[in-house]
């Protein structure tokens, strides 16, 4: 059943059950993907899936319902319980069917298209024999996976607004295990683009990145400048970003909450949230609740300019809506998120941050992020791996070290930033980035 005829069941029913203000949300995914060990497919997955969410306003409660049988008679019955359930409601939060915003952003041309079985299929196995290929010391459990996807959403409601996306991109990473006598080192390196053309220096750059980590000792415990690689520092970000949530800052669950206005970073920091990032192969004019999106600063050399608002907490602290009101999948409820969300490139290639440091350390990996941070806090004690920098160049590799601190104060010390920013993998529309970027007097704890 086409979005089309979906969409007139559902407003017929909604009609005779007398609701005033409906919303209908529909959300298909088609993919493909693979995975290879050794030099062989060890995995791989093809489908369709998706579904219809139906939100209604009864007695200002919102109820939702959402399901994936696309007849008249489950459709039917999609209306009913999202009725049902509007009545179980206690909160009493102010919520909207939005009536649509004056503009959108309108999406470049593109060809979006998912990627057949066999070139997902073949792409895998050639990163695959590329990294075999790179050096004679990548060994056995090194992996390689491809993907293609591509994903429709549409939304209407009983205001008249009718809103429309596609989008779709292909990616791929790899996973090389190099051995050196006893000692084992492994490496990660993920590429996206809207075909597989552009993916074929990922098996050198993942090769060498495991082989630069051979011989790694250990270092002194200490406060250290510390260059941050743009992929760690990343991870720093998608993991405390729930504090620019106006939802948590209203809930108290923010450290931020009535900061907007006041300096939280270093004069030379800009974080910006931008929906419609022209390299980006996931972009959207419109959140999950219509309303249009738009590039913003969060934070603007330095100052908190705005948190990120749904229509809920917008109302709430009596301000608009940033677009932010996202919904992971049809069956999920509104929530804020970012988009594409990073640290503004700055001026410094990384010789020249090196160079700032003189002696320092420079951090290439960061693991346990879910069990060494707190969210709410900023706290955490993060395991870590990298290179020394002495006399202003990258040195000897080092790891098992621990970097502790707290991510409000990290943003108030950074002192440069790199001039690339560097993204990490899309989760639906949100994904990450960020450039190296220099820190300085950090904690590490070492030998």
């Amino acid at each position: 059943m086409r979005f089309d005829e979906i969409k007139q069941v559902l407003a017929d029913a909604a009609t005779r059950a007398g609701l005033a203000e409906y919303e209908i949300y529909y959300q298909i995914e088609e993919s493909v993907s693979a995975e290879t060990l050794k030099d062989e497919i060890s995995s791989f997955a093809s489908g369709v899936s998706g579904g219809v969410c139906f939100r209604c306003i009864v007695d200002g409660k919102m109820g939702y319902a959402s399901g994936e049988l696309m007849t008249d008679d489950a459709l039917e019955e999609l209306v009913q319980k999202a009725i049902s359930n509007a009545r179980c409601i206690d909160n009493d939060d102010e919520v909207f069917i939005f009536a649509g915003s004056p503009e959108y952003a309108s999406l470049p041309e593109r060809d979006i298209r998912l990627n057949d079985v066999t070139a997902v299929r073949e792409t895998a196995l050639a990163l695959q024999k590329a990294l075999y290929a790179e050096d004679a010391r990548v060994t056995d459990g090194t992996q390689s996976y491809a993907l293609s996807v591509t994903n429709e959403i549409a939304l209407y409601n009983s205001h008249g607004l009718s809103l429309s996306n596609r989008v779709g991109m292909s990616g791929a990473y790899v996973n090389p295990v190099v051995r050196d006598g006893e000692e084992a080192q492994e490496n990660f390196e993920f590429g996206e683009g809207a075909t597989f053309a552009d993916l074929t220096a990922l098996p050198a750059k993942g090769v060498k990145g495991a082989l630069d980590k051979l011989g790694a000792g250990g270092v002194a415990s200490g406060n250290y400048d510390v260059v941050f690689d743009g992929t760690q520092f990343r991870q720093f970000l998608s993991t405390f970003s729930p504090v620019f949530s106006a939802k948590n800052a209203q809930l108290g669950l923010s450290l931020l909450a009535g900061k907007e206005g006041e300096t939280v970073a270093a004069k030379g920091v800009t974080l910006v949230d931008d929906p419609m990032r022209a390299e980006s192969p996931m972009q959207t004019p419109f959140d999950g609740e219509g309303v249009a999106t738009a590039r913003r600063n969060v934070i603007e050399n330095g100052v908190l300019k705005t948190l990120l608002y749904d229509l809920t907490t917008a109302k709430k602290g009596g301000v608009a809506s940033t677009g932010n009101g996202q919904k992971g999948s049809y069956a999920s409820p509104v929530a804020i998120a970012p988009y594409n969300f990073s640290v503004q490139a700055g001026d410094a290639s990384e010789e020249e941050l090196f160079a700032a440091v003189k002696n320092g350390i420079y951090i290439t990996e960061c693991k346990g992020f879910h069990a060494g941070t707190n969210a709410v806090t900023g706290d955490f004690s993060i395991e870590s791996a990298g290179f020394m920098i002495r006399d202003g160049k990258r040195a000897e590799p080092i790891k098992s070290f621990t970097v502790a601190g707290n991510f409000f104060d990290l943003l108030k010390q950074i002192d440069r930033i790199g001039k690339e920013v560097k993204w990490g993998i899309p989760g639906g529309f949100t994904v990450f980035g960020s450039p190296d970027v220099l820190v300085k007097d950090v904690s590490i704890a070492g030998k």
